[in-house]
C-alpha cells in the first residue's frame, strides 16, 4: 500500500511527516537545501517497505521555496503532488486542528493527501524550468528599474548620476535577460513551435508569449479551458444562498496571479486588433457592462484562445475559434 508523506516546507527548513498503516506518523526535520534533498530520500528509503514506488509526498504551493523539493522529487520517481494551500486550511478547520506548528502542518498534509488523493503534480520540462528562471528573473529587474525611476523624481541631485548609472545597468541586465529568453525557446523545439503558435493571435505580442509558454508549461495538463481558467484566477467567484444572497464578486482569489496579470494589458490590446476579442468587446460594452468587468471577461476569452492555439496545433483563426467567444 502507498503511504502518505506530508511535508511543511519554509526557508530554511522541511518538517516531513509519515503517516503509517497503523495510523501513527514517523517525523523529522530536514534543511531546505540540495544536502537535505538527499538525507530525505535517504529517510524514505529507510522507512517507507515498497521504497520510492510506495510513498505520494503532499506539500503545499509556497512560491518559490516548495519548487526545488518538488523537482528533485519528480526526478527520483516519486509521486509529488503540491496543493493550494487554501484548500489545506480548510481541511485543517474540518479536522478540527486547533494549533498551528509546522510538524502539526506536516501531520496534517499526510491526512489531507490520504483522505482527498490530490492529482499528482508534473514537473516542467528542462526548457520550461529555465524560462520559468528567466522570466522571473527579468520580472524582478524591471521592477527594480521602475524603483528607481520612482526615485529618480524626487532624487537629490547629488545622488541623481549615481541612479542614473543604476538604471543603465538594470537596462543593459534587461537586454542580456530577454535575449536568453528567446535562446532558451529557439534551443527547445517544443516551445519553439508553441511561440510560432500564440504570435499567430492578435493581442499577444513578445513580452507575454515567453511568460504564457513558462507560466502554462505544457498546455496537455489541463484536461479542460475550464481547469487552465481556474489555473489562472480567472474563475468567477460566486456567492449564493437561498434568496437573500446571490452575488458574483469578480474572480476567484486561488490561482495563478502572474499569469492572470500577464494577461490584463493584452487583453485591451485584443479589444482593439483581435477581431474575435474586439466583437466580444463591444457586446458587453453595448450591455452597459463596467470597464474592468469586460477587461477580465477578454482575459477569460483571449486566454481560452491561446488554448484552444495551443491543444490542436493549429494557428489562431477566427472562424475555427469563434466557438470560444459564444
Amino acid at each position: 500500500m502507498t503511504l502518505n508523506l506530508g511535508i511543511d516546507v519554509s526557508k530554511a527548513k522541511l518538517d516531513a511527516a509519515l503517516l503509517t498503516l497503523n495510523g501513527k506518523y514517523r517525523s523529522k526535520v530536514f534543511v531546505n537545501d540540495a544536502a537535505g534533498f538527499k538525507s530525505l530520500l535517504v529517510w524514505i528509503k529507510e522507512n517507507v517497505p515498497a521504497g520510492m514506488a510506495g510513498v505520494h509526498v503532499c506539500m503545499e504551493a509556497t512560491g518559490a521555496y516548495h519548487e526545488g523539493l518538488a523537482l528533485f522529487l519528480s526526478d527520483q520517481g516519486i509521486a509529488v503532488s503540491v496543493v493550494n494551500p487554501l484548500l489545506v486550511k480548510r481541511f485543517m478547520e474540518v479536522d478540527r486542528v486547533r494549533n498551528k506548528t509546522d510538524q502539526g502542518d506536516a501531520k496534517c498534509l499526510a491526512r489531507f493527501c490520504q483522505t482527498t488523493q490530490p492529482e499528482l503534480w508534473e514537473a516542467p520540462s528542462v526548457g520550461v524550468r529555465t524560462l520559468q528562471a528567466l522570466v522571473l528573473r527579468l520580472d524582478t529587474l524591471q521592477e527594480m528599474r521602475q524603483s528607481e525611476l520612482n526615485r529618480l523624481g524626487v532624487a537629490h541631485a547629488s545622488v541623481q548620476q549615481s541612479i542614473h548609472d543604476v538604471i543603465a545597468d538594470l537596462e543593459h541586465s534587461i537586454d542580456a535577460v530577454r535575449k536568453q529568453i528567446q535562446k532558451a525557446i529557439d534551443d527547445d523545439p517544443d516551445l519553439k513551435q508553441r511561440q510560432g503558435l500564440l504570435a499567430t493571435i492578435p493581442g499577444l505580442g513578445e513580452k507575454t508569449i515567453p511568460q504564457l509558454l513558462a507560466y502554462i508549461g505544457r498546455p496537455e495538463r489541463f484536461k479542460t479551458v475550464k481547469a487552465l481558467t481556474a489555473y489562472a484566477a480567472l474563475a468567477p467567484l460566486i456567492r449564493q444562498s437561498g434568496t437573500s444572497l446571490n452575488k458574483h464578486k469578480g474572480t476567484h482569489p486561488q490561482g495563478h496571479r502572474a499569469l492572470r496579470s500577464a494577461l490584463y494589458f493584452p487583453a485591451m490590446v485584443a479589444g482593439r486588433y483581435n477581431p474575435l476579442i474586439a466583437a466580444f468587446w463591444h457586446r458587453l460594452k453595448a450591455q452597459n457592462k463596467p470597464g474592468k468587468v469586460i477587461v477580465v471577461a477578454c482575459m477569460h476569452k483571449l486566454l481560452a484562445i491561446a488554448y484552444g492555439v495551443l491543444k490542436s496545433g493549429k494557428p489562431f483563426n477566427p472562424d475555427l475559434h469563434k466557438q470560444v467567444i459564444a
